[in-house]
């Protein structure tokens, strides 16, 4: 098969799809590997790296996307992307597709068939492509948070550890999962006051048992929630339901009870945001203020350390992507999981959540994925 690797081109996105390293695998299994000239520049790897990796470099991302039977990349295509792909093309990647009917649109109408990293799942429950990047916005969350806390940025001026003498910051973590158990551990490590909230009361359990008592634990309910905002210097928003949109939590009548200063950090805003207030930003301007609140909501949080996240991302992503390279459409019929990774095939839904958040039809993936390779 031959397998595309465009440079990604969202606002401070410096992450690629393949690393040199996962070039050499899918080269090695009998793959063409066709990269844009400077994908890697953002993990300080450039063309000559690739060309030895095996791979051809290409001019342009046109060519990439029209030479190419496969195209790996990490952020959801732009609407200059979505319009190259065409039928019979697979595309690997995050898609994110809950709250944005413009790429869903355009996704159905390229005719290609999408499998969405988020949306992978293993024999755990768990979401494993997934699972790498949320372990680095988790954290970087709290990096960000501190930044936002400063005075200069618009923050409260408060010190995230305190020092001694001084109280340390108090940190309500919403959601204990992947993101929120990383975003925990940092804040901890800092020296803040955390809280953690979920609605699952073994997990709620676990968390107890992993921090040794160094978190509050609580059972999330409308009063609980509102509690442990209200009382924060900086929330941190880690909620999800997979493949689809995320709930709102924080109400914007919620803030006027926060402190002035204190900091959103809406981790979820790939899946639409689980504050009210939320609004996607960028590295380039990463917050803003509501209501004496600051939020930070940064959809992309990884691309910020990408040598980092592309090599934990590629280790995660490569098991699948060379399945999908050696055996097609077939692949998903084989792994259960890897089909759960299915969200469009051939201008048709296929990822209930994503359906049921778009109000579109719903097709079965296995039945379509039958039909197409009969």
């Amino acid at each position: 098969m031959r397998v595309g690797v465009p440079k990604e081109i969202k606002n401070h996105e410096y992450r690629v799809g393949l690393t040199p390293g996962a070039v050499r695998e899918y080269v090695a299994n009998g793959h063409e590997v066709f990269v844009e000239t400077q994908a890697g520049s953002g993990i300080g790897a450039n063309d000559d790296v690739y060309s030895a990796a095996g791979a051809t470099i290409l001019s342009t991302a046109e060519e990439v996307f029209a030479k190419c039977d496969m195209i790996v990349k990490v952020k959801e295509p732009q609407a200059n992307e979505w319009v190259q792909l065409r039928e019979d093309q697979l595309l690997y990647t995050y898609l994110h597709l809950a709250p944005d009917p413009a790429q869903t649109k355009g996704l159905v109408e390229s005719g290609c068939t999408a499998v969405a990293y988020e949306t992978v799942t293993d024999n755990a429950g768990g979401l494993p492509l997934l699972a790498p990047m949320s372990e680095v916005a988790g954290r970087l969350s709290i990096q960000a948070s501190a930044t936002a806390l400063q005075k200069a940025n618009g923050g409260r001026g408060i010190l995230l550890g305190g020092v001694p003498g001084v109280a340390p910051a108090k940190v309500a973590v919403i959601g204990g999962g992947v993101v929120g158990t990383h975003a925990a551990r940092m804040a901890v490590g800092l020296g803040a006051e955390v809280s953690i909230l979920d609605r699952s009361i073994p997990r709620l359990r676990q968390l107890d048992e992993m921090f040794d008592g160094r978190v509050r634990t609580r059972y999330s309910t409308v009063e609980s929630l509102e509690e442990e905002v209200f009382a924060a210097d900086a929330v941190i928003g880690a909620v999800l339901i997979p493949g689809a949109a995320a709930p709102k939590l924080v109400t914007k009548d919620m803030l006027s009870g926060m402190k002035d200063g204190s900091v959103l950090c809406d981790v979820a805003i790939d899946q639409g945001g689980c504050f009210e207030t939320s609004k996607a930003t960028t590295h380039a301007e990463p917050t803003y203020e509501v209501d004496g609140v600051v939020h930070y909501c940064v959809a992309n949080m990884p691309g910020a350390v990408p040598l980092t996240s592309s090599h934990a991302l590629n280790n995660a992503t490569l098991p699948f992507g060379l399945a999908l390279a050696n055996h097609g459409l077939q692949a998903m019929l084989d792994n259960p999981h890897l089909r759960n990774g299915l969200n469009v095939h051939k201008g048709k839904i296929t990822n209930e959540p994503v359906a049921e958040a778009l109000n579109i039809e719903m097709n079965e993936p296995e039945a379509i994925l039958k039909a197409a390779v009969a």
